[in-house]
């Protein structure tokens, strides 16, 4: 099996999409802290507060992670690079690699910069980026479905819905959940960019 270099950066006008490095865990912090009211009732992993060594310990694991090929996790940044608009990433799910070619997209944004466009143009990134740079063959964007907002970014991109998982965990543990299956091949993406 060869090894596969996963790409490090892609720049918009907007934002930058790129893996975290070490020294970005404070930048994190403050961008998912000032954001816990809009991602609580989404994210389990969204805190309160945080110290900030929790943070770099984890934007390390992501780095980590990255390097040995076991997931990809992308920070969103202004343009400048210095300040974090949310995070994204091409995650490997039930148990699949990056040989496999299939990857899901997962999505959180700065509840300053939520409402205003941000998500629609990071997914249509990644879907053009996943299709051109990365080995993806088919990917898929999964939300609760209750989050309207993650179910039209996936709508406004033109992901078609293919099914709704019934009885998933909720992200807290407790309870039950609808979660909304979206996908894309990367013949479907082609087929789009030509009509």
């Amino acid at each position: 099996m060869s090894t596969f270099f996963a790409p490090e950066t892609m720049r918009t006008d907007r934002f930058v999409l790129r893996s975290w490095m070490p020294g970005d865990g404070a930048a994190l912090r403050e961008a998912s802290v000032s954001s816990y009211e809009h991602l609580r009732p989404w994210l389990g992993w969204a805190v309160e507060d945080e110290p900030i060594e929790v943070a770099e310990a984890r934007v390390r694991r992501f780095r980590a992670r990255w390097l040995l090929n076991e997931d990809y996790v992308v920070g969103i940044w202004s343009p400048d690079g210095q300040r974090v608009l949310g995070g994204t990433g091409f995650h490997l799910r039930d148990g699949f690699g990056w040989a496999d070619g299939v990857a899901e997209i997962g999505m959180w944004i700065r509840g300053s910069e939520a409402n205003q466009g941000l998500g629609t143009a990071v997914l249509s990134a990644m879907l053009s980026w996943g299709f051109t740079e990365w080995p993806w063959q088919r990917l898929s964007w999964h939300c609760d479905a209750r989050n309207v907002a993650s179910r039209r970014v996936a709508e406004h991109v033109g992901m078609p819905l293919e099914g709704t998982l019934h009885g998933e965990p909720a992200h807290d543990g407790r309870g039950r959940r609808e979660t909304m299956v979206f996908g894309l091949t990367r013949d479907a993406h082609a087929a789009r960019a030509v009509s």
